[in-house]
């Protein structure tokens, strides 16, 4: 995991995870576009800070919900 002041994400297209609650409020966002990266942003705060992980962690991560 990277902290973002390495990405300018200032162009980049946010989508809301499909693994985010239902509820409205707790929703994590991610960017496509990065082959070797994933960021990730709280939809609640879109100009905080956000998270860059790389791919292969990422994807591990979500499988792993997927399993739950």
């Amino acid at each position: 995991m990277r902290n973002i002041p390495d990405h300018d994400l200032s162009t980049t297209t946010w989508r809301k995870s499909s693994y985010s609650g239902g509820g409205g409020n707790d929703c994590l966002e991610v960017a496509d576009g990065h082959p070797t990266l994933v960021p990730v942003r709280d939809s609640k705060n879109p100009h905080g800070p956000k998270l860059v992980f790389r791919a292969e962690p990422w994807a591990a991560f979500v499988e792993d919900v997927k399993a739950r």
